[in-house]
């Protein structure tokens, strides 16, 4: 039995078998032990993703970054839950991958530290003009995801989320 089967088993999913890791003749299909059949895997992905602790577009595969949200008080992640993610993506093919804990960017910016600098091209003129102190106070009031895009004219791209 594959790992993923005894996980859900364990939180009460039983043998439910997803039509993709199955023989089940079409997509979409649930087989369920017995040789039922159902259209059940739509209304299981929530379940799913919150089992796996992920979203339902990550367990799609989509891999892409959440779009700009405004959380209520309620469903906020503490700071200390969160990751600052900045991507600078240059034409020239070079790649910049910043991911940094919340509350490292918090303590950075008691101590007066400003965002990380990248050198050459329209990228690093991008960079300059992110005030990390602004996004750091959306955060703390509930938005999360996208928070920066900007693409250069000279096809240069720098992408801040908070997640």
């Amino acid at each position: 039995m594959q790992p993923q089967q005894q996980l859900l088993g364990q939180k009460g999913f039983g043998d439910v078998v997803v039509g993709a890791q199955s023989q089940a003749p079409e997509p979409g299909l649930v087989l369920i032990p017995g040789g039922e059949k159902e259209h059940r895997d739509v209304p299981l992905l929530p379940q799913l993703a919150r089992l796996f602790g992920v979203t339902t577009d990550e367990l799609l595969g989509n891999t892409g970054h959440p779009e700009t949200t405004l959380l209520p008080k309620e469903e906020r992640k503490p700071i200390k839950d969160m990751i600052l993610r900045v991507i600078v993506n240059s034409k020239a093919g070079d790649k910049v991958r910043v991911n940094l804990p919340m509350t490292l960017v918090q303590v950075g910016l008691q101590m007066g530290m400003q965002m990380p600098q990248v050198t050459g091209g329209s990228a690093a003129e991008a960079m300059k003009s992110i005030d990390i102190e602004q996004i750091f106070k959306l955060v703390e009031q509930g938005v999360i995801g996208k928070l920066v895009e900007v693409e250069s004219a000279d096809g240069d791209t720098v992408e801040v989320f908070v997640e």
